[in-house]
């Protein structure tokens, strides 16, 4: 056990009987940081009682590291090394790649409030990954790393440690191979961890495996996202979505437990006495868990379809009216939600945490001339999303399909930031209609960066607006064009309207452009830009001249 505020030491992986021999299969990488207590960091940021704070103190929060910060070091330990390391050289090249490594900002929650309203216990987590040469590089392995910590602590857990393994391709019994395994064990017996949680989609036989060799529980990428999404989904359609992306993961990775498997005799089972008629196969446990799911799963795909006509009228509606959309589409934490709220005004939910947005929302903004337009905020992305949840989200990437201006944010304080951008530009690809949209980059969260890293990103970036949504800095400037690109209506109408159709004067102002407006004895002479719809009810109340 080692005592809350210490550093972990880590030292090399011995080497099992139980690892394959080739070079490629050995190497683990550990990925942790200093475990630092949360409550005594943030007593020490407060003044003594009588006394004054220190000026020259850093806050709480700063004295915690990112935990997506880039920083990286390697921890060697000579006792670990092999007694004739020196008469080898493929062994030691294999000793050099075995080490463990230190990757910083998985081992403590930047802040713990972002988990608090959740009131359950922390789940202690330890991560582990698999990367290969010929897929990745390390720091990519680092970064996917990191990310799953964030998701991690989004969903509830505490990060204790992080593995790393370099290998030509996943065991295909253990994910790590045996020998891992049992090492693995070893550190989350270290840690008192709870679950381990796998950088992968993995298939019931290598969990079950790695359980069996671990004794705790094992979940992989996309349990952590589909429970994230459980979290956050609050409308009847975004629950119903959910739980069908989480049966559909469910559906192949059952299995039978001991006794409990034959739910109804069959075969001998059925025993002498049961008489002919009862001695058959049988329907188990585990086909029955089968059929009830696939039949939860047929029966929520109804309700989706029976909830998406009132999605279609609502975005109808918005058509019908000539009411200009904008989506704001981005990677997940982003700021998008903040970055809408700036934009027209909301006070929507903002929460520092993965996939807090899962319901598209839509707001309203007026612009410099009156004109109504809206803003559609979508589901966050992230890379290797599960095939489940993109198949359940469609609906709401459909509002980016019906959008006429496409707002991308990005967040500027991440170590990769285009990295994110190419995971998003990946997926509205996919997106039929996408291409012909006028798309403006936002950098967001520009506030948190120092002037190089803005240099670079304006250098990288030239068209890209830099904007914070905490400060404000940028705004003015983006949505002037932003509004600039909103579509004009393609109807000019000129017609005197009488005193009583100032209904239709709100409207004209409201969903189209007024020119001029002429207050006359005999009405309303009115120049103005409108869709067809509305210039077909200004015509039936002119008045002929």
């Amino acid at each position: 056990m080692r005592e809350e505020g210490t550093a972990i030491t880590t030292t090399a992986f011995a080497r099992t009987d139980d690892d394959e021999d080739t070079p490629d299969s050995g190497s683990v990488t550990s990925a942790t940081t200093e475990q630092t207590s949360h409550r005594d960091a943030a007593q020490s940021a407060l003044p003594a009682e009588g006394g004054t704070t220190d000026p020259s103190a850093k806050p709480a929060a700063a004295q915690h590291e990112s935990v997506l910060a880039e920083h990286s070091e390697v921890l060697l330990d000579d006792t670990a090394a092999h007694p004739y390391a020196h008469e080898d050289e493929a062994w030691a090249e294999r000793e050099a790649r075995n080490q463990l490594k230190r990757v910083a900002g998985l081992g403590e929650l930047e802040d713990v409030t972002e988990v608090e309203y959740r009131k359950v216990r922390l789940e202690r987590v330890v991560l582990v990954g698999v990367w290969s040469s010929a897929k990745t590089t390390q720091a990519q392995a680092e970064e996917s790393l990191r990310e799953l910590a964030a998701l991690a602590e989004t969903a509830g857990a505490q990060v204790c440690d992080g593995l790393l393994q370099h290998r030509l391709r996943p065991d295909s019994a253990t994910y790590v191979g045996s020998g891992k395994a049992k090492e693995i064990a070893g550190i989350v017996a270290r840690d008192e961890a709870d679950t381990i949680i796998v950088d992968d989609d993995l298939p019931p036989s290598q969990r079950r495996a790695l359980e069996d060799a671990t004794k705790v529980k094992v979940v992989d990428r996309t349990a952590v996202i589909l429970d994230i999404f459980a979290q956050h989904a609050t409308s009847r359609e975004g629950k119903a979505q959910v739980e069908l992306a989480q049966l559909q993961y469910m559906l192949p990775r059952l299995r039978g437990w001991g006794g409990s498997l034959s739910r109804q005799a069959g075969g001998r089972a059925a025993g002498a006495d049961a008489g002919i008629g009862s001695r058959g196969p049988g329907e188990t446990k585990i086909e029955m868990d089968r059929r009830v799911i696939r039949n939860r799963i047929a029966k929520l795909r109804k309700q989706i379809t029976h909830m998406a006509p009132a999605r279609d009228v609502k975005r109808g509606s918005r058509r019908r009216f000539g009411l200009p959309t904008v989506a704001v589409v981005g990677y997940t934490n982003a700021g998008k939600s903040s970055l809408t709220n700036r934009l027209t005004g909301s006070k929507e939910l903002v929460e520092n945490a993965l996939f807090a947005t899962l319901d598209t929302a839509v707001r309203r903004a007026s612009a410099k001339d009156g004109r109504q337009y809206a803003y559609v905020d979508t589901v966050g992305f992230v890379r290797r999303l599960p095939t489940q949840l993109v198949e359940a989200f469609k609906s709401t990437l459909e509002e980016v399909a019906d959008a006429d201006v496409i707002v991308h944010v990005v967040d500027a304080s991440h170590p990769d930031p285009f990295a994110q951008i190419d995971a998003v530009n990946a997926i509205l690809a996919d997106i039929d209609g996408t291409e012909s949209i006028p798309r403006l980059l936002v950098f967001n969260k520009i506030d948190r960066v120092d002037q190089t890293t803005r240099d670079r990103l304006a250098a990288l970036a030239p068209d890209a607006h830099l904007v914070s949504a905490y400060t404000g800095e940028g705004i003015d400037a983006l949505r002037e064009q932003v509004e600039g690109l909103l579509p004009v209506p393609g109807v000019h109408v000129s017609a005197l309207l009488p005193y009583t159709a100032g209904s239709l004067v709100s409207k004209i102002r409201e969903y189209g452009q007024m020119d001029s407006i002429d207050y006359r004895g005999d009405g309303m002479m009115v120049e103005a830009q409108v869709d067809s719809q509305l210039a077909a009810q200004i015509v039936d109340a002119a008045i002929d001249e």
